[in-house]
This record gives structure tokens, sequence and C-alpha cells, in this order.
């Protein structure tokens, strides 16, 4: 791979103003050239040049743009060509440098190439796909915050600690004439337990930051006709779910999203719960309804307060008691006292959008914590998480090891342990099978 030249389209296949071909590796201007009026001793890197682009079948005028190594994306010689948009365009030229001795890429191999030339770390590379996927401004910051480098810096600082102490404890099991002090043992402890404390801080991100990536699943649960439909239309701020009076209307489950305040929120409006049923088709409805409940962060559990509490209200308030639930009173335009005392009760008017800002904002801090919301970095990667736990297990071995007088050599192997742990974040200590499934996340020409 290392001495092969790529290409691909980086831009969206499709109608467009521009399209992006671009190539990596040694031969990528000699290959490039072959397409262009232009000479080589009159490319200047990194500056653009207007060109005449030649294929078999076409001309077409557009910019070249030569990046020498190691200064590119890449870190090899990298050259993109912008062309007008469009399928044949782009396809054309990519055709062309593909007869001219360029390997199609694989998916994700630009950026595998930064990876392997060191102009990325592993976290980094992930940072990028983040952003690239981000449905929400929190996941573009949460991505950011990984591209720039925010959670290397934290790694490289514990690893720093880690190595001092492998570092001290080697000099004693090598010379274990000499008894270690009493002071040397507390420098250990102190290293450990600040690099523990760092982890433990990162670790108390992780369920924010698993909603920053995945988003809030909010559903809404509740009796036919105490306002579901509406109130998502209300949350949605336009028309999404159809609004009658006839009971059962919604069927099936119906999802749409917002954002609120950068997160994502993906909202379910569930058919229906009611008794004696015999519909078959409202039957699955109702049953799909149940296995919602099962994996939403939140539930909304709907009330009419223009009536009193229903077999099927108390049922829903019942099945949802131990979950993250808020109660909902609907129609407050037509009675505005609660019809149930609970702390977790919100008074609207789906019709009116009466109070829907306050549901809004209700849903987002039930489940946020808005001060790990303002941290540098937030742990949105189940990798980064499960490398950060089970470091945290080796610091703790380590201190236990410590605290019970036991061989250095047994203290040694946890920290060292604790240390690769932690450079499986940024690829340090990576398998390749771990780099290779992450980088085939990515799309091609990227």
């Amino acid at each position: 791979m290392k001495n092969s030249t790529i290409t691909a389209i980086s831009t969206p296949i499709g109608v467009g103003g521009i399209s992006i071909v671009r190539l990596s590796g040694k031969d990528a201007l000699q290959i490039a050239l072959k397409l262009t009026n232009k000479k080589q001793e009159n490319i200047v890197p990194r500056h653009l040049h207007l060109t005449k682009i030649k294929t078999t079948n076409f001309l077409e005028q557009g910019l070249m743009v030569y990046f020498k190594a190691p200064n590119s994306y890449t870190g090899e010689n990298m050259v993109e060509f912008q062309c007008h948009g469009g399928i044949v365009i782009a396809n054309g030229i990519l055709d062309e440098l593909l007869k001219n001795g360029a390997q199609l890429a694989q998916d994700g191999e630009f950026t595998k190439r930064a990876f392997l030339n060191g102009k990325l770390t592993l976290e980094k590379a992930e940072g990028i796909i983040d952003m690239i996927n981000a449905e929400s401004e929190a996941q573009v910051r949460a991505g950011y915050n990984l591209l720039s480098g925010e959670l290397y810096q934290k790694v490289k600082n514990m690893q720093n600690n880690l190595t001092n102490v492998i570092a001290e404890m080697e000099v004693a099991i090598d010379y274990p004439e000499h008894d270690i002090e009493y002071e040397t043992i507390e420098k250990f402890n102190n290293y450990l337990l600040s690099t523990k404390n760092q982890i433990e801080q990162l670790l108390k991100t992780v369920s924010t930051g698993k909603l920053v990536k995945n988003g809030i699943t909010v559903a809404i649960l509740g009796k036919p006709n105490v306002g579901k439909s509406s109130l998502m239309n209300a949350l949605l701020n336009y028309d999404r779910a159809i609004v009658t009076e006839i009971a059962g209307t919604t069927r099936d489950t119906l999802e749409e999203n917002y954002n609120y305040k950068g997160v994502h929120i993906n909202l379910i409006d569930t058919a229906g719960v009611r008794e004696n049923v015999s519909d078959k088709v409202e039957k699955l409805g109702i049953e799909r309804t149940y296995k919602t409940l099962n994996y939403a962060d939140i539930i909304l559990v709907v009330l009419d307060g223009s009536e009193k509490l229903s077999i099927e209200d108390e049922k829903n308030l019942h099945i949802t008691k131990n979950k993250n639930q808020i109660i909902v009173q609907n129609k407050i335009d037509k009675n505005a006292t609660p019809i149930i005392s609970d702390n977790n009760l919100i008074l609207v008017s789906a019709e009116k959008k009466q109070n829907i800002d306050l549901l809004k904002e209700t849903i987002y801090n039930k489940v946020i914590d808005s001060s790990i919301m303002e941290s540098s970095v937030i742990i949105t990667n189940k990798r980064h998480a499960e490398a950060l736990k089970q470091a945290l297990i080796n610091i703790e071995d380590a201190l236990l090891s410590i605290a019970n007088a036991m061989s250095l050599d047994l203290v040694a192997l946890d920290v060292q342990n604790a240390w690769k742990t932690l450079g499986e974040i940024t690829g340090e200590s990576s398998t390749e099978e771990i780099i290779d499934a992450i980088f085939t996340k990515f799309c091609l020409g990227k």
C-alpha cells in the first residue's frame, strides 16, 4: 500500500457546483499531469492552477492543486482536481487517472494513510468521522474536540504520569539490594491516584457523551386522543403527525427529530394504548409501543387535562414509574388545574403551543448534565470508554498491590497494562484489526 498511488472522488456523487477528485502517493503529481497541459517545473505546491483536464472522451477546465509530502493531509504527495459537478465529469477524470497508473482507494484509505504516516492519531481520525456523520451541533463540537487533540493531550498527560512510575519502579527492581524509601512509595501512590482521578473525571462524561453521540430518544405515550400527535407537532414546530378526533389514528410508531441546544432529539409518537382492542393492526401498533418504551431515554406520559384519570392513564403511569418519566398534562387551554399531584408534571397545551419551550428544556435537563456539556472533552466513543474503564481497573489493582506490600514486579505489570490500554485510544498500541475496523467506517475518498 505504501508504494501505490491511490485515487477517488471525494465529493458526493450527484448534481452540484463542484466535484473533487484526489490522488495520494509517490507518483500523484506525475499521474495528474498526464491529464493536463501543465509542466512539472511550473507547478507551485499549495497553489491553485487553472488547467484543461483531458480524458478519453471529453475536455474539462478546472483547478488543480498539489500538496508536496510531508505537508499534506496524508503525509504523501497529493493532488486534487476541482472540476464541475456531476457524475459524468468526475467519473471521467477518475477513470483517466486509473488508466494512467493510480489505484482506486479503499474506504477511508486517505485518512488511514494519514494515521500511518503520523499525521493523525487514531482518536483524531475518529473525530473526523464523527464530524462527517454529525446530525447536531453538539456532535460537531465533540468530533472537533477529538480532532483538535483535547483527548489526546489528556491521555498523554496520564501516560506521562505512568511512565514516571514505571521508570522508578524498574530502577528499584534492577537494584533490589537498596530498600525502597517511604517517600518513593508515596510518590508512586500520588502519581497513580492523580491518574485514577483523571480517568474517573473522563468516565463521568460517558452517559452524557452517549446521548450527544446517539441523540436523546423520547417516546410519547398515552391513550388515544390525549393529544400525542399534536404534542409531537408542537415540539417539532410543524405538522408531521396526522391529528384527528378519531381514536386509534396513529397505529404505528412515527419518528422525527429536532435539535435543542445543539443536541439531537429523536421523537417517537407511539400508537395510543387502550384496553379491549379488536383491530389487529392497532394491536400490533400497541405491541410496538411497549417495545419502544424499553429503549427510550425519556418517556412523555401524556394525560388529557379535560378528563379524569382513566384506567389506561393509571396503567401508563405505573409501567413507566421506574423509567425517566415526564408526565405531560395536555389541554390546559380547557383545564389548567392539575389532575394529578407529581413533581414530574408539566402543564401544556399542544394545540395553543403553551409551555412547549418549558417542556423542551425539561427533556434536555432530564438527561443532560449542563456542566459536562461545557467540558473540553466528552467521551462519546464506546471504544474510548472501554479503554478508560480497563485502565482504571489496572491502576486500582496497582494501588491495591502497593497497599498490600506486594512485589514491585506485579505492581509494575499493572501500571504497564494501564499505559498500554490508554495507548489504544490514540492508536499507539491498537491492533491492526481495530485500526482496519475504524477506517472502514469512512466513506470512499476520505
